[in-house]
């Protein structure tokens, strides 16, 4: 192999520190100087710190920004503005009932990462918080927490004081057995009064966390506000036809004595049995079906088999009998009957699940049920059954029982009269529970309020369908959820729930001089007299002692599901219009609201897509004939270490004051900015550690880099205009990695852009530190500038290339590590980095332009390999080097050489070094001098 040679000689400046050199002009091209930095220049009246840490840089910027409202949203300003120069976004309202947990920081630090990209690129963003507090899950931990549940019962006490406090937070909670019952006000007066405490805590720990939001710009889902938007919003549905109530089968809850809407479904594995039983043609043949719920035989309504079964073709239009209580019973076909599951023909008990509500419906069955909203069997003897002979059976075993009880009661009467064949096998069958539930939904009849949603109105399905195409999704494949599940509804949404705390269902309802109520002569109220508690006010002409009689009125009973409110978080956060109120009047804002709403931005977890993000498409669909948000961001979910969801529920989640605490709150923010949209992530400790590593890596590089520049007490100039300093930049090394780094800026602007925030810190970390670990060891000697060699403009350069390094990187990594990059950004401006304009390739390009960013990496490897041969020696790094080779491909050799005078610097070659054009890079033939 041919190899051409370059020698270059490098002379010991004996004038200089040990190990600084001279070399040759590489090609005679000489670099144009600029003037160095003037030594008049004023001095900034704080020093660089000696020993920079990351400990206590929450409290002390958040305090800061709290103080100077750096975060504050520019209202004045955004009403001025073009709508496209503002970013509004609709942040997530977290549960207020217990803490929050690992998950929450993930997903919220991902928005926050955006929201601070928007404002230095010099969006005007509007950034506000809320708290889901009302519902199910606030209930739940008052009962826990104080020990009581409310009663409808019970009457309200002035000074009431609970039985205890902090039962969850210290120990066990309380049965529900053991819980003391008190009024429904009463009971709200502990909801509001916990949701506030912990609204507080969570408050403390997004700060802490830095979330950028604009802390003035809160709401509760409970508030006077939000309870008059929901209420306005829903009397807008009901005018326009959206919003009907109906007697129909419904998911309920026994537990929590409430309906359940499709949405709230999770379905389980949960232990059963297959019955094989028999039922009777008047002939007496039998025809056996299997099931689950023998418990349902008095609610049997029909055999149901497939219609191309050949089994059963003799069948159909004929009628059989029921065991034990010999009701007669159709038999007919039907499309879902599932030819290979069991026998192949189904019993159809009013209810059992919900293909028995289907086939009810579509097949026009009587009703017959059984099963109470209790969960029991209903005490009184249904009149299909009254004078059979299982009347006495129904009444002696079943009446008023669990159906647990009732299903051993059946079994041992089917044992007996013969029609049970064989006995029952095990199985493992999918249940229907409330998402927040532990006992199996059972299926009852009752009174509900519901919301159109396209589950039984193609047209309307195809309207959000297409609302579906519109949404820009992130990441794109998340659109398919939320295709999926609008085509896949077979019912509207139910928003009427059975609960206490929640916004009350804003209607009255007339009562008949006989005392019936009539449903159908509501009592609506005046939307300036929003919100309204029918509870405990009355309709318009009308006094309270009319409440519940004849010729008088009747509150409707139910508050609103907490998503009918949460999907309006848009129309509550812009300041949406409550009736004809003035603005300033419960929050309204009809400007704020027009240069706001629709808004830009939804960010929440995959796994809500079909409630509150679908929901919210429902209610601005309605409303405002428009999507709620341009951008909807979804963010994976959190992962344990058997790869299973963390959850509060599932008790696998972690909190996040321990991490926040053990890793910092940049560490924190790092692990979860690592986290792509829509990408489940592994919780990893470790992860954050790398983050805290490099939060600390910031502070000390920047420490070292800007001492460069300070004076003999450690005093920085006041800061230059960055175009000033980037005209000084013209030594090759310099130049080569002000071009690098352009082409960084470049990557993470098209990054943040596309919402893939990870792309955008990998890309700036990894520059970050091939800038610390080659540039800044190869120009710190050029830097000092105190060997006659060097010249000053030489050394402005590095100076400057150094300045403007940081001055880029510090705003590269402000979205990620708020705290870090502002402490080293006071060091030598007066401002917030967080207030600063994203940078950009223009402003690089005079140094940029014509210069290889691949020249840093070429003369870096020389540099390790140098620096490998003294670790082999188990030499310290500042043993001279008297002679090496550095054999490179032909086109990196022009790039070590214009930048020879930094590599022998700071590999402290103090003689000759031979540069050699090879195929393979190598350093070899390293003769060091003996100390």
């Amino acid at each position: 192999m041919n190899i051409a040679r370059t020698s270059v000689r490098v002379a010991q400046n004996r004038r200089s520190h040990p190990g600084t050199t001279d070399f040759p002009r590489v090609s005679g091209t000489l670099l144009a100087m600029t003037t160095p930095v003037s030594s008049t220049s004023s001095l900034r009246p704080i020093s660089l710190p000696e020993r920079p840490s990351v400990e206590g840089l929450e409290q002390k910027w958040s305090a800061t920004w709290d103080a100077e409202q750096t975060f504050a949203f520019d209202r004045a300003a955004a009403l001025a503005a073009p709508r496209e120069q503002l970013f509004a976004i609709d942040t997530p309202p977290p549960t207020a009932s217990g803490s929050l947990h690992v998950g929450h920081v993930f997903s919220y630090t991902h928005t926050d990462c955006l929201a601070r990209y928007k404002r230095m690129t010099g969006s005007i963003v509007f950034y506000p918080m809320g708290w889901d507090d009302n519902g199910l899950p606030t209930e739940r931990r008052v009962q826990n927490y104080y020990g009581v549940r409310g009663s409808t019962a019970k009457a309200y006490e002035p000074d009431f004081e609970p039985p205890m406090r902090g039962a969850e937070d210290g120990g066990a909670a309380p049965k529900m057995r053991d819980q003391q019952e008190i009024s429904r006000a009463n009971f709200i007066e502990l909801c509001n009064e916990l949701t506030v405490v912990d609204e507080l805590k969570f408050e403390d720990l997004w700060r802490k966390l830095g979330l950028s939001v604009d802390w003035s710009l809160t709401y509760r889902t409970i508030d006077e506000r939000s309870r008059a938007v929901s209420q306005q919003a829903f009397l807008g549905n009901l005018a326009r036809g959206e919003a009907y109530q109906s007697e129909a089968p419904g998911l309920w809850d026994v537990t929590f004595q409430t309906a359940v809407a499709q949405a709230e479904l999770e379905a389980r594995d949960y232990p059963g049995a297959y019955h094989r039983v028999a039922f009777r043609s008047p002939t007496g043949e039998p025809t056996y079906i299997e099931t689950t719920r023998p418990e349902l035989l008095p609610a049997v309504v029909a055999l149901i088999a497939h219609p191309d079964d050949e089994r059963y073709q003799s069948l159909f239009g004929t009628t059989v009998t029921s065991p034990l209580f010999g009701v007669e019973i159709p038999v007919v076909a039907h499309r879902l009957a599932e030819m290979d599951k069991g026998a192949g023909i189904a019993m159809c008990c009013t209810f059992g699940d919900l293909t028995d509500v289907i086939w009810w419906r579509e097949l026009n069955l009587p009703t017959r049920s059984v099963v109470g909203r209790n969960g029991r069997i209903i005490a009184d003897t249904p009149e299909w059954i009254l004078g059979t002979a299982g009347e006495s059976l129904y009444i002696r075993s079943l009446a008023g029982k669990t159906t647990f009880s009732a299903r051993e009661a059946v079994v041992a009467a089917l044992r007996q009269s013969g029609d049970l064949d064989g006995e029952p096998k095990k199985t493992q069958r999918k249940a229907n529970f409330f998402e927040k539930g532990d006992k199996p939904l059972e299926i009852v009849t009752s009174r509900q309020w519901y919301i159109r949603n396209g589950g039984r109105d193609e047209q309307l399905q195809q309207g959000l369908l297409e609302r579906g195409n519109v949404l820009e999704f992130h990441p794109a494949f998340m659109r398919t959820r939320y295709m999926n599940w609008v085509g896949g509804l077979n019912g509207d949404w139910l928003i009427s729930r059975q609960r206490f705390f929640g916004v009350p269902i804003p209607l009255w309802y007339a009562v008949s001089a006989a005392g019936e109520i009539d449903y159908d002569q509501r009592l609506v109220p005046s939307l300036d007299s929003l919100p309204v508690d029918p509870s405990g006010q009355v309709p318009q002409g009308y006094t309270e002692n009319q409440r519940n009689q004849p010729g008088g009125f009747s509150a409707d009973p139910d508050i609103m599901d907490t998503w009918a409110t949460s999907s309006l978080s848009p129309q509550i956060a812009t300041g949406w219009p409550v009736g004809d109120l003035a603005d300033g009047t419960l929050g309204n804002d009809r400007d704020l609201f027009a240069a706001t709403f629709p808004m830009d931005l939804r960010p929440q977890g995959q796994d809500i897509i079909r409630t509150w993000l679908f929901s919210s498409v429902v209610r601005a669909h309605h409303e405002h004939d428009t999507l709620p948000w341009a951008h909807a961001a979804i963010s994976g979910w959190i992962l344990d270490p058997d790869r299973k969801k963390m959850s509060k529920s599932k008790g696998n989640a972690q909190t996040p004051e321990g991490m926040l605490d053990n890793h910092g709150s940049d560490g924190v923010r790092y692990w979860a900015a690592s986290g792509r949209l829509g990408t489940d992530a592994a919780f990893d400790e470790a992860q954050m550690k790398v983050g805290r590593r490099l939060a600390i890596k910031a502070l000390n590089a920047s420490t070292f880099a800007l001492s460069m520049g300070a004076d003999a007490d450690g005093k920085l100039p006041d800061p230059e205009p960055l175009d000033v300093l980037v005209e000084r930049i013209t030594e090759p090394l310099d130049r080569a990695m002000i071009a690098g780094l352009s082409q960084v800026v470049a990557i993470a602007t098209s990054a943040y852009e596309g919402f893939d925030h990870t792309k955008a810190l990998e890309v700036s970390e990894t520059s970050f530190w091939t800038f610390c670990d080659n540039y800044l060891e190869l120009v710190k000697e050029r830097a000092y500038g105190n060997a006659e060699r060097i010249t000053p403009e030489q050394s402005a350069s590095a100076v400057a290339a150094l300045q403007v390094a940081l001055d880029v990187y510090m705003r590269l990594l402000a979205p990620v590590l708020v705290f870090a990059c502002e402490e080293v950004w006071s060091w030598w401006h007066s401002d917030s980095v967080h207030t600063q304009p994203w940078p950009t390739t223009a402003e690089l390009a005079p140094a940029a332009t014509g210069a290889d960013p691949r020249m840093l990496q070429v003369v870096g490897r020389a540099l390790a390999g140098i620096r490998k041969a003294k670790s082999e020696a188990k030499v310290k790094m500042r043993t001279q080097v008297s002679a090496a080779t550095v054999q490179a491909p032909e086109g990196d050799v022009a790039l070590i050489c214009a930048a020879i005078t930094d590599l022998c610097g700071a590999g402290k070659v103090t003689g000759e070094i031979d540069i050699a054009v090879g195929d393979e890079f190598e350093v070899r033939d390293v003769h060091l001098i003996s100390e």
